[in-house]
């Protein structure tokens, strides 16, 4: 990784360490990042500058939205604002700048900023590939503990989006302790393929996806002594 990179890195990790979410830690990152790097090799004309960037920052936000209990802070749009100055003092330009806040922009799942770019299309479907497979229930799991939420929960979807949701099939949770990753499989997982840009993420995604859907039927069995 080049110098401006592992700066970028080190500077990210130093924020989100405010936070100590291991879901949404610099391994988080490094795992998208790795992602992003291996589905960056099946387009064309990437500007790596731009994705590697883009990539590291995505996150920056979160402490600062995790720690804003009115639930008004967007973690993309502040970690936007905070990129810029990091960008300019490592000498990127306007352009790549601008480029490269779109990226974090638009990565978000819960938002109304689309990808335009296929930079920013990486950024967004390897981030969005980091809910699903073996890292995307050790990820759910490491969020239940860590919001006092439910190992297992069904309910009706529609009531479940009106009460805690805001009545959005993509609104932000509003009582975390009341959700859990069956839930989240609903309301948002398992609609994951037709968020995703690139056909290397959708065949990373289906196979993922398949097999955590197997583990939540697991789970909900277990759960009612069926196994």
């Amino acid at each position: 990784m080049a110098e401006k990179f592992q700066k970028i890195k080190e500077i990210v990790e130093k924020e989100l360490n405010q936070e100590k979410d291991s879901a949404h830690d610099i391994d988080h990152i490094m795992r998208v990042y790795a992602l992003a790097m291996t589905i960056a090799k099946s387009e064309k004309d990437v500007d790596l500058d731009v994705l590697q960037a883009g990539v590291l920052l995505h996150d920056i936000g979160g402490a600062k939205e995790a720690h804003d209990s009115t639930g008004q802070t967007d973690h993309a749009v502040i970690g936007a604002e905070m990129a810029k100055p990091i960008l300019e003092d490592l000498g990127f330009s306007a352009d790549k700048i601008k480029h490269i806040q779109d990226c974090i922009l638009s990565h978000r799942y819960r938002n109304d900023y689309k990808a335009e770019t296929i930079e920013a299309k990486i950024v967004h479907d390897a981030d969005k590939l980091e809910t699903v497979g073996a890292v995307g229930l050790a990820r759910a799991f490491a969020w239940v503990g860590k919001h006092k939420a439910k190992i297992y929960k069904k309910m009706d979807i529609d009531e479940y989006i009106k009460e805690n949701q805001g009545g959005k099939l993509n609104g932000r949770i509003q009582d975390k302790s009341k959700h859990s990753a069956h839930i989240n499989y609903e309301v948002k997982d398992k609609f994951l393929l037709e968020k995703l840009y690139t056909e290397t993420a959708r065949a990373i995604g289906r196979e993922r996806l398949s097999y955590y859907k197997e583990f939540l039927d697991r789970l909900e069995k277990e759960v009612n002594g069926q196994l």
